[in-house]
């Protein structure tokens, strides 16, 4: 709805003394037609509520898979590919899987006069986390912490991790990658993230996986997979609602 028809529809409502309307509610109202009493537009306020909650609840949420990795030989494409496919069997989650090994970003640092190729890659990977309602990053333990590649694609973004939800899937050795996790949480709080308390974790990664990409004990990950997009959606559900509300500020 255009500004100027928003602020017609609040002078409308603000004259019968109703105040504290979210806009996304003036933006759903029918057409108002004369002096309304103010039952009637009450009535046609309550409508447009239920018309916007039913929308929302309705609407699936869009999870973005971040795998973090871009080394040659890395594992992370075949946890992602099994995480995303437990994700895409639930039907209130439209899954985008992000490699950044697609994203020819390398250690180019946040600047104002970045290269070409760079300017490119974001230009595909910016509009992608922007419309993401939550993230599952897919991590490997390096040194203790994360990987390089993914910080630098974390540091070129700011507003696009806002009020939105963030969990982890790790993999590594005898720590199953949670050192990493615990390093990315405090990222995350930076920008304005949520992040879930439960993840999975594969420990001794490279063990855990058969010749065809998936977990030779399934029910243990499947389980750990349910749990972590329970949290991770009711999150995202939440925030997301809320935002349509009251416009988060940082």
């Amino acid at each position: 709805m255009p500004a100027a028809a928003v602020r017609t529809r609040l002078e409308q409502v603000r004259r019968l003394g109703i105040t504290g309307i979210p806009v996304f509610l003036i933006e759903n109202l029918p057409p108002l037609i004369g002096s309304q009493t103010e039952t009637t537009l009450l009535a046609a306020l309550r409508q447009a509520a239920t018309t916007k909650e039913n929308t929302m609840t309705n609407d699936p949420l869009r999870l973005a898979v971040i795998v973090g990795s871009i080394r040659d030989g890395r594992f992370g494409p075949t946890v992602a590919a099994w995480f995303a496919g437990q994700a895409t069997t639930r039907p209130d989650l439209d899954v985008d899987v992000i490699d950044l090994a697609d994203m020819p970003i390398g250690a180019a640092a946040p600047s104002m006069s970045a290269p070409e190729p760079v300017l490119k890659a974001l230009g595909e990977l910016t509009p992608r986390l922007a419309a993401a309602d939550a993230f599952v990053v897919v991590t490997p333990e390096y040194n203790h912490s994360y990987p390089a590649a993914l910080k630098n694609a974390i540091d070129w973004h700011n507003q696009q991790f806002h009020a939105k939800p963030v969990a982890f899937v790790s993999y590594g050795g005898i720590s199953g990658g949670l050192r990493a996790v615990e390093h990315l949480r405090a990222v995350f709080a930076e920008l304005h993230a949520v992040t879930t308390r439960d993840t999975v974790s594969f420990h001794g990664a490279w063990e855990c996986f058969d010749g065809n990409g998936q977990p030779k004990d399934p029910a243990g990950p499947a389980a750990a997979a349910t749990t972590l997009l329970d949290q991770v959606s009711w999150w995202a559900r939440v925030l997301r609602d809320a935002k349509a509300a009251t416009p988060y500020t940082a």
